[in-house]
């Protein structure tokens, strides 16, 4: 049953310190590494997201004993080859993560397995996924030959290739790498541009050589993984909304502890920057393998900028959070190069124009991006996430400087990424 909340703000000054939950990227990833590897793997701060228990729920049907003890994982797993085969459909709910990172990491086991996920996840396209792992010798078949889920993978011997990269996707390169790790000889992938690269740090991680130079990344399959622990920054994807809220209700200063801060993801940092926000970083361990930091953010002047080209893979979760902030900047703010917002959850671009119009936004939508004008004062509205947990919190962060409460339908999608996210709201919101 869906969820409707009514949020009702008297203009608060927002102040406080939250710590922000695990990254959901790489609480995927250490899971599936931690199956992966032959022995007992440990991990902290694991964000406890529907999306991540997904992703623990398909590793448990391949026969992978996964204890939680709050946000800590124990995983005692055989190793790859001795994983059991499901007799279970792995369903991946609406995690698109999961869904393309297991095709890869399936496709060079020895199981065959049936992977498919909710409404959502059966419209996202999966082709450019099974394309490149078909031309490794994968075994895939799905619905319109492999371009949506279900997905039916037999494990097979799979074959390193050379693959450059048609669209800047993490998820797309990932699951090439892992599946990399079962095949004959050395896979390259290049990218014509940087995307996150939580897969590469964490191979390092669990002891694989792996070079990654300009733009191009090198694997030599065959290589045995070694479990180890993993300790989970905090995801700068959910820190972006209050890093957003701060900025823009007055006489705010909030304070994001824990936040992952790698230069492949930190995009909404540079956006704020060139903005005029006032915020400082303090750097945390700097020989961790994912970087982080404690972020003061305090409310602040803006003025609208270009966004743009390479910066786009950087920030492309936080795009819908921007697009408010944008609202309160003085002067136009363009989004370009965005196209990738129309296979996410839901068409991101026309979610946050349609959002942000019902208002009061001086907001039009784009080809491949969005135009804000601004600054605007936006009004109460009854708004509906779209089943897409970054348009629910984005109008939520948007009801505390609205004339006016927002009524949000469907909010329960939230708890795919960011669970205590109304907790938090509301600590600081006192």
């Amino acid at each position: 049953m869906s969820q409707s909340i009514t949020l009702t703000y008297q203009k608060p000054s927002l102040s406080g310190d939250i710590k922000i939950p695990g990254d959901k990227s790489i609480s995927h990833r250490s899971v599936m590494f931690g199956s992966l590897a032959k022995g007992r793997t440990t991990v902290s701060g694991f964000l406890l997201g529907e999306d991540c228990l997904s992703t623990i729920d398909c590793f448990r049907k391949l026969g992978v004993h996964i204890e939680l003890d709050g946000n800590d994982v124990a995983i005692e797993s055989p190793g790859v080859a001795d994983w059991n085969e499901p007799s279970e459909i792995l369903y991946t709910g609406n995690s698109g993560t999961t869904t393309r990172l297991m095709a890869g990491i399936l496709a060079g086991s020895n199981v065959f397995s049936v992977m498919t996920g909710d409404d959502s996840i059966a419209k996202r396209p999966m082709q450019r996924v099974t394309a490149p792992l078909r031309k490794m010798g994968a075994k895939i078949s799905g619905r319109e030959d492999g371009k949506f889920t279900p997905l039916a993978i037999e494990g097979a011997a799979l074959k390193a290739i050379e693959y450059d990269m048609p669209v800047a996707s993490a998820q797309v390169k990932s699951a090439i790498l892992l599946a990399a790790l079962r095949a004959e000889g050395k896979t390259t992938i290049l990218e014509s541009v940087p995307t996150r690269d939580h897969t590469e740090r964490m191979m390092r991680q669990f002891g694989l050589d792996i070079t990654s130079t300009n733009r191009k990344i090198t694997l030599e399959g065959g290589q045995e993984l070694k479990a180890t622990h993993v300790d989970v920054p905090g995801d700068i994807s959910s820190a972006a909304f209050f890093l957003v809220a701060a900025a823009i209700a007055k006489g705010s200063r909030v304070t994001l502890e824990n936040v992952g801060l790698n230069p492949t993801r930190d995009g909404i940092i540079e956006v704020m920057e060139k903005m005029g926000a006032d915020f400082e970083i303090e750097m945390e361990d700097r020989e961790a393998a994912e970087p982080s930091g404690t972020i003061h953010v305090r409310s602040s002047q803006l003025t609208g900028i270009v966004i743009e080209g390479s910066l786009i893979p950087r920030l492309i979760d936080e795009i819908p959070v921007i697009a408010l902030l944008a609202t309160q900047a003085k002067g136009k703010t363009i989004i370009r190069d965005a196209e990738e917002l129309k296979v996410k959850e839901t068409d991101r671009i026309t979610a946050v124009v349609e959002t942000l119009k019902k208002m009061g936004a001086n907001i039009e939508a784009t080809e491949d991006g969005m135009i804000i004008e601004g600054p605007t004062q936006l009004s109460g509205a009854e708004v509906d996430s779209y089943g897409d947990h970054r348009i629910g919190m984005m109008a939520s962060i948007a009801s505390l400087i609205t004339e006016g409460s927002v009524v949000l339908n469907n909010s329960d999608c939230i708890s795919i990424s960011y669970p205590e996210f109304f907790e938090h709201l509301e600590t600081i919101s006192k």
